[in-house]
């Protein structure tokens, strides 16, 4: 399996398992892809688009066939949370690719034919989604049309397992999407032509500057003949309805019991860690020792000073540092206990430059030790040496074929700790889960004075008495509470146990305070009515939790009551710019100079140097007032304008035009334009087809 061990020696976990997507970004804006993903669709699908449901049964199918899919790339079964949220994700944009991208794609005149498609994979245009995976890559790094033509000749027909199939069908789906994006990004750039009235505009708008002096008089907000109506309030709801769109969401309250130890428990520990302290002291495998005995394996990491205070406790970085032997005394942090016994000290680097060659094959171990002697020798050109023999053409830090870069402790490949204390220009022979490597570490930052320790720890933990008693008080809340929010509130005055608000839960909510992955909680919100409280839901095994449901708002738009307040502050707000306008302009009329309105008005004069009506929102200035200033004449009283919370009076002065916006800079503008304006196409066409994500309902 060639292709595969070229994918997880070369790029190991770090190969994402979206190729052709990961190409895609120009388009698609994470953050408006949240926000046009809102509808509602069956209780039992995971979602919706261009009329098509997609069920749980058939998405999961889908993350099936994505989970093998990196399985190959990655060499790797096992899945974390991050991971398998990458899958779903690569599953699920599949869809948006199949039934919303690419339809529209066609809907717009695109094409990718047969022919094309034969020249992306095997003919004279390969695609970079084939080009750039170390999949089918030479010795030197570089595409291989031979190694593609083996998997896809010899490899994939005899994978009995079918698993290659599935991975070669991705990959030639990825092409034909690839180039979908390419055509639409060409269509859609090479369509946004800038009118040469418009480029003159900018320059010019960007070209002008002026004065500004002014004069703010607020509005009166107490002022009672302003009112506003309730139909008023109505009228403005049904003509801005759209501004009123809202997502599901829950308010709720609960409590929560955390099951701690208790002092019995406590004590139990610190009995059981001083029982085996005399032992830790004297044993001579402390490896052994501290498996059967401990909680923290042994680990040859170098600390310095300060180091163990922010990671355990400034007793235990005292003690190693203070040049004391044998085992420390147990120390107590939080319901931790731990003894160290220093094991070993040495002036040792923060970080080391490392350069590599990977070799691979039974001949590895021979080739490495000649290598080692080779780059020993002086004047030899380690980067020649990669280049002619490293099966990693990949690494070149700093632009240097076989560099790795600055390693630390925490930051650095696994098997590669030796090279820590390792003596700078001296290469050597270590081997790795990818192969034996010849290393030389060419750097390092200046040594310091640092400690290897091993740590005897124990955690007490809560005692299947302990749990039994949480789950009784919890139980005995649930009981009270009797399944309803009034009697929830019964329970809280009864047992005076603190209650939690948490308003506007969503589908997506998962955690809880500080309590996290709490998933099963919000599925009982959204399968509950009002008024509704739970029995006892059980999250991470240590936290009991009973939950009130207090208010339900569903998908659409908000109740006019729910944004009467908003809606009666803006309306107030719009007449107390008629009416101040008016005021203002009664009191100044005949007046020709700001001394004068400022006198009249009792209001201090303000002044703003070099503003542009292209920099509007750099100028600390309201929009009214630059907008207003930009085209009024020079030296002439001008207002009132309506801001936000005042009117304006002001005269410009020093308009002056200058050169230095060029018509490359306004092209250079409107190309920035062009492409935020490609990150709301799919957002556009989601919003089109009606996509519906409801993925968080059941992840």
């Amino acid at each position: 399996m060639a292709v595969l061990q070229n994918i997880r020696v070369k790029f190991g976990l770090a190969i994402s398992i979206i190729i052709a997507l990961a190409l895609l970004s120009f388009i698609i804006d994470p953050n408006t892809l949240e926000s046009a993903l809102h509808s509602m669709s069956s209780k039992y699908d995971v979602g919706k688009m261009a009329g098509k449901s997609i069920s749980y049964t058939d998405f999961q199918e889908n993350v099936d066939k994505f989970t093998t899919i990196h399985q190959i790339a990655t060499g790797s079964s096992v899945q974390n949370e991050q991971s398998q949220q990458q899958i779903r994700a690569a599953a699920w944009q599949d869809y948006l690719d199949r039934y919303v991208f690419v339809k529209n794609a066609k809907n717009a005149g695109i094409r990718v034919g047969e022919e094309e498609i034969v020249d992306l994979t095997t003919g004279n245009a390969i695609s970079p989604v084939l080009a750039n995976n170390p999949a089918f890559a030479d010795e030197t790094g570089a595409y291989s049309a031979d190694i593609l033509r083996d998997f896809v000749q010899n490899q994939v027909p005899a994978d009995g397992s079918g698993r290659l199939r599935t991975f070669w069908n991705y990959l030639q789906n990825a092409v034909m999407v690839q180039k979908y994006y390419d055509k639409y990004a060409a269509l859609y750039n090479n369509s946004y032509i800038q009118p040469e009235l418009f480029a003159k505009q900018a320059i010019a708008e960007h070209n002008t500057t002026f004065d500004v002096d002014y004069v703010m008089v607020p509005f009166d907000y107490s002022d009672s003949t302003v009112t506003v109506s309730s139909a008023e309030v109505r009228a403005y709801y049904k003509a801005h309805k759209e501004n009123y769109k809202q997502d599901a969401g829950r308010d709720i309250e609960y409590v929560v019991y955390e099951v701690v130890p208790s002092a019995a428990d406590i004590q139990k520990t610190s009995d059981d860690i001083n029982a085996v302290v005399e032992d830790f002291d004297t044993a001579t495998n402390l490896k052994a020792f501290l498996l059967k005995n401990s909680e923290r394996s042994y680990s040859e990491h170098w600390y310095k000073k300060g180091e163990l205070a922010n990671n355990m406790s400034s007793d235990i970085d005292e003690f190693v540092f203070s040049g004391a032997q044998g085992a420390s005394p147990v120390y107590k942090s939080g319901n931790v206990f731990r003894s160290v016994r220093v094991m070993a000290s040495a002036n040792v680097p923060d970080s080391v430059y490392v350069k590599h060659i990977l070799l691979q094959g039974a001949n590895a171990k021979h080739q490495a030790d000649s290598l080692c002697k080779v780059a020993s020798a002086r004047g030899t050109n380690f980067s020649n040496l990669v280049a002619l023999y490293s099966v990693d053409q990949n690494s070149a830090d700093e632009g240097e074929l076989g560099n790795l870069g600055w390693f630390t402790q925490n930051y650095i490949i696994p098997g590669f700790e030796p090279a820590i204390t390792a003596e700078v220009g001296k290469p050597f022979v270590l081997n790795t889960q990818y192969g034996t490597h010849v290393v030389v570490v060419t750097k390092r930052s200046k040594p310091i004075a640092k400690k290897q320790v091993a740590v005897l720890e124990k955690t007490a933990l809560a005692s299947k008495e302990t749990f039994n008693d949480f789950y009784s008080q919890a139980n005995r809340f649930a009981t009270i509470a009797a399944g309803t929010l009034e009697g929830y509130k019964k329970a809280v005055d009864s047992t005076g146990v603190y209650s939690h608000t948490m308003n506007n839960v969503t589908e997506a909510t998962a955690n809880y305070g500080s309590v996290s992955q709490a998933k099963e909680i919000t599925r009982w919100v959204y399968d509950n009515k009002k008024g509704k409280a739970s029995n006892i839901i059980t999250v991470n095994n240590n936290f009991f939790f009973v939950v009130a449901l207090k208010d339900i708002r569903e998908e659409g738009y908000k109740d006019v009551k729910d944004v009467a307040s908003s809606i009666h502050e803006t309306l107030k707000t719009q007449k107390l710019q008629e009416v101040t306008k008016a005021k203002v302009a009664a009191r100044i009329e005949g007046m020709t100079t700001l001394d004068q309105v400022a006198e009249e008005l009792k209001v201090g004069r303000n002044q703003r140097e070099e503003i542009s009506f292209a920099s509007m929102g750099r100028s600390y200035l309201e929009p009214a007032l630059v907008g207003a200033a930009s085209v009024a004449p020079e030296a002439q009283l001008c207002g009132p304008v309506a801001g936000q919370s005042c009117v304006y009076v002001f005269t410009v002065a020093n308009r002056q035009t200058a050169s230095f916006f060029t018509a490359e800079d306004a092209a250079n503008e409107d190309t920035q334009k062009a492409q935020y304006g490609s990150q709301r196409v799919m957002p556009t066409m989601m919003e089109y087809d009606e996509v519906v994500d409801n993925k968080a309902r059941f992840f």
